[in-house]
């Protein structure tokens, strides 16, 4: 397709033979993300929500296993009624965008994040509100789709006080900065890996869920951002470990319909390690639909050795965002050349994969002009791969300046994925002098 030549876009394409233009990777839309009040608990292709029963094994499995416990038992840790008198589970609340906001004095000021926390009257606590403990305070704005988590909360003479607080937007993948916690030691949002009964009574849990072990390592892996612990051995899990039940692991008759889709989550997105605590606890939030007697099935038949831990490195993008890769990318490098009528340019594409995705990709380029000759030096990719793309220009010398898109397309399995590079013909000759004077 011909188009008309504008300044901004010639001058990026005159560029591009002198100052390489980087890559552009792109992914394909996900499923619907799970949601709270119409907000999404981040964004359909965040690493919470995303699959991991097809990716490889942690090297590290056996020996993350032993140390948490083999032999000690999954635990629900949430349920319907009162434990020692107070809810059992992580409670959260949501309130409207005019909500009122209160300042908070932090006890790790250098890793909170600042601004006012909309805390309504009466918010849920974690656990006594009068006591100890973790007290964790859960907030979501849903009119702006906003996550604020508050630790160790305490409201004393109209002050509002926490060891930690972190604030998040449901709709980005950003992660917190390198190195600092957030209202969980390792440095993620809590309330998207609880299990909530909503979820349960519509029949999926689509998410990773929470969970706990005694003793972890000083260090962390993505998508975590903090540790708590000053143990070094190789055998103690990071915080932001994935872990996930085994396929071998049968869901039958005895669990009830409401285990069972606990058990399905745990088979497909696993659990995350986000803190020092109990082995093998799992959070959620307190409901009187849960059935605590069937929530007690999982401390009776499901342990430690039925787990094993998974490498999910495969799926991170940028080791500053949540965003996780779920199938390919296509990227071009650079995305624009300027040539001399009858010039050749070229261009590679570069497609890497998730794990999990094992087909190959069929690689397409569509000529804009029939002046343009288009080659491939692969037409069927496996990736990890770097391939080239040559554009043979034919048309006559003097001819006036024109530039041109060229559609790439890439499919693989069910998923499609598109790209494009640009070529400028002529224009380094009409440009360069108006540049240099400039």
């Amino acid at each position: 397709m011909l188009k008309r030549l504008t300044i901004a876009l010639g001058l990026a394409l005159l560029l591009a033979p002198i100052a390489s233009i980087g890559p552009i990777a792109l992914s394909k839309p996900q499923a619907a993300p799970p949601t709270i009040a119409s907000c999404p608990l981040q964004p359909a292709d965040n690493i919470w929500n995303v699959p991991v029963d097809n990716l490889p094994l942690d090297a590290n499995s056996a020996v993350y296993v032993n140390t948490i416990g083999s032999t000690s038992h999954v635990h629900a840790d949430f349920g319907s009624g009162t434990w020692e008198g107070f809810p059992i589970g992580i409670p959260y609340t949501t309130v409207p965008g005019t909500q009122p906001a209160f300042n908070v004095d932090f006890g790790w000021p250098n890793e909170s994040d600042p601004w006012p926390y909309p805390i309504p009257p009466n918010v849920p606590i974690e656990g006594d509100p009068d006591g100890d403990g973790d007290r964790h305070i859960l907030i979501v704005d849903r009119d702006n789709c906003i996550l604020y988590e508050l630790y160790a909360a305490h409201q004393i003479n109209g002050q509002w006080n926490a060891g930690s607080g972190a604030i998040f937007d449901l709709n980005s993948n950003a992660l917190r900065p390198d190195t600092w916690t957030s209202a969980d030691a390792a440095g993620l949002p809590i309330l998207p890996g609880l299990a909530r009964y909503d979820e349960v009574a519509a029949g999926e849990i689509n998410h990773a869920l929470r969970f706990t072990a005694p003793q972890t390592r000083d260090g962390y892996i993505w998508p975590a951002r903090h540790e708590a612990s000053d143990l070094t051995g190789t055998q103690y899990p990071p915080l932001g470990q994935r872990f996930r039940l085994k396929a071998s692991f049968v869901i039958d008759g005895r669990f009830s319909p409401q285990v069972q889709v606990i058990l399905r989550a745990l088979k497909k997105y696993g659990m995350i390690l986000a803190d020092n605590g109990s082995p093998w606890y799992i959070s959620g939030v307190p409901d009187e639909g849960w059935n605590n007697d069937d929530l007690h099935r999982l401390d009776q038949y499901v342990s430690g050795a039925n787990f094993e831990a998974v490498d999910v490195s495969s799926l991170m993008v940028d080791p500053d965002s949540g965003q996780a890769l779920s199938d390919f990318t296509v990227s071009v490098n650079p995305i624009g050349r300027a040539i001399d009528a009858g010039s050749v340019a070229t261009y590679q594409l570069r497609f890497e994969k998730s794990a999990a995705f094992n087909s190959t990709i069929t690689v397409t380029a569509s000529s804009p002009s029939p002046s343009l000759t288009l080659k491939l030096s692969q037409a069927i990719v496996t990736p990890p791969i770097t391939i080239t793309l040559t554009v043979t220009d034919t048309h006559p010398i003097g001819s006036p300046p024109l530039v041109y898109t060229i559609p790439i397309t890439a499919t693989g399995g069910s998923v499609t994925h598109y790209a494009s590079v640009g070529v400028l013909i002529n224009g380094m000759k009409v440009y360069l002098p108006i540049v240099i004077r400039q």
